[in-house]
């Protein structure tokens, strides 16, 4: 039933007043106690009626003004504001009381406590106004004030004896009237401390927010700094076991005796430099989230840079028995970037495609784009692929497209990521395009023309990889 009370009240309401809860409420308890409170009121209307000798202009005068109340939420609907109509209501509550208590027993009429329910609904709907309410309130005392001195007295239309019942029946309305006023008055109290004291709550949920992000930067800060350290330290003692293990292989290398031994040392060899491989992506990684990274910006010939990386490649592809495919659009001419990182990420990439591609096809596809001046390699392979769901995790630390490829292929997963962040820091970025099983393409962008000056970087223009 409240419900259905709740949905004839809302469609006098303006539709702009229903979004502020506040507002909302006020408008509700507007309509309501001006659809039910001049209910209220017709008893007393109807006993001046029938008590009157001779009911006339005064008496018919205060029938009407309770009548007009049940017009005002129709206004309310009409003008879609709340102030206007609550000023006609107060204004129409302060006049019926008055000029009620001067024809019908005057200060001590039953109209009297009106008057005072009038005052306290200007202070209720009007507080951003109290001088209004105060000025109006005053205006209408004065023309009662001015009407019985005019007239010398108060008009005698209905013994007071007979208005004691009619005085009985406006106390009790004005009680009931005050008293749900008073409820819902408490109830927004209530509401506004319950308020206040979730926005506390919030408050210092945010400042702890704050405190425990700055310890996490603190820390992160702090790793960030120790692995540097721990990688740094670690290349050197890598460095002599490569080196070492490279002198001793020239030594047997014609002996035919010392074939285990040559093999074991390849071995050393090879594991001293992945590890080493493993330990430079870290430290740059390090650097990048330390902001501590710098580009060596310099001009040199994009297809020297070209021929450079195919000629590493080529022994990985043949390790996986792939087909290594080259289209470049010959001259690509000079550009002016970081050589090492675009060779160091277009390398990652092709070992990518080597690495999860077997008795396939690797193709490399070097353009320039001469609108804009960018460099563009797409790096395409017919090996496993990646699923939709795991393309954003590949650019993320650590982290692989599944554990199975994890397990399966190797790897920190630090190669991708490192590569977006260098791409990044050079004004580019990676995107990717891949079907599960049927193979992927890496796509790497970057100005083929780079200020000496480093762009800054923020941690969310990083990215993640984007299906192209």
């Amino acid at each position: 039933m409240w419900n259905s009370i709740l949905k004839i009240i809302d469609w006098f309401i303006p539709d702009e007043t229903k979004h502020e809860r506040t507002e909302l409420g006020l408008s509700r308890n507007f309509v309501f106690t001006h659809l039910f409170g001049p209910l209220l009121a017709q008893s007393i209307g109807l006993f001046l009626y029938l008590t009157d000798p001779h009911p006339g202009f005064a008496c018919w005068t205060v029938i009407v003004c309770t009548w007009s109340f049940w017009a005002l939420p129709f206004l309310l609907k009409a003008t879609k504001n709340l102030q206007l109509v609550a000023l006609i209501s107060v204004e129409t509550l302060a006049f019926a009381s008055l000029f009620g208590a001067y024809y019908y027993g005057g200060v001590a009429s039953p109209f009297m406590p009106w008057l005072l329910v009038s005052l306290l609904l200007g202070f209720f709907y009007l507080s951003d106004r109290p001088l209004l309410v105060i000025g109006l309130f005053g205006f209408n005392l004065c023309g009662f004030l001015g009407a019985f001195a005019l007239n010398g007295g108060f008009p005698q239309i209905v013994p007071a004896a007979a208005l004691e019942a009619v005085g009985w029946m406006s106390i009790l309305s004005a009680t009931i009237y005050m008293s749900w006023l008073a409820i819902y008055y408490a109830n927004m109290i209530s509401m506004g401390s319950e308020l206040q004291r979730e926005a506390e709550r919030h408050r210092t949920t945010a400042v702890r927010l704050r405190q425990a992000k700055d310890m996490a930067d603190k820390a992160s800060r702090a790793k960030s700094i120790f692995l540097a350290k721990m990688s740094h330290e670690l290349r050197t003692p890598l460095n002599a076991v490569i080196g070492y293990s490279e002198l001793l292989l020239e030594e047997h290398e014609d002996d035919p005796d010392s074939e285990e031994k040559i093999a074991d040392l390849r071995r050393i060899n090879a594991a001293g430099r992945h590890l080493l491989a493993l330990v430079t992506d870290v430290l740059d990684l390090t650097k990048i989230e330390a902001n501590a990274i710098r580009l060596d910006v310099q001009t040199f010939d994009l297809d020297h840079l070209v021929e450079e990386v195919v000629a590493t490649v080529r022994p990985l592809m043949a390790q996986s028995g792939n087909k290594l495919v080259i289209r470049c659009d010959h001259p690509l001419g000079m550009v002016v970037t970081d050589e090492t990182k675009l060779r160091q990420v277009a390398l990652n990439l092709l070992g990518n495609a080597a690495k999860f591609t077997e008795w396939g096809t690797v193709t490399l596809v070097v353009k320039r784009d001469s609108a804009g001046d960018w460099i563009e390699m797409q790096i395409q392979d017919t090996g496993i692929g990646i699923a939709e769901d795991d393309v954003p995790k590949l650019f993320r630390n650590f982290e692989q497209a599944t554990a199975l490829t994890s397990n399966k292929y190797g790897g920190t997963g630090l190669g991708l990521a490192l590569s977006q962040r260098l791409c990044a820091i050079m004004g580019g970025g990676i995107t990717v395009d891949s079907q599960l099983g049927k193979g992927s393409c890496f796509t790497l962008r970057i100005p083929a023309t780079l200020s000496a000056e480093q762009p800054e970087v923020a941690d969310e223009d990083l990215g993640e990889a984007q299906a192209a």
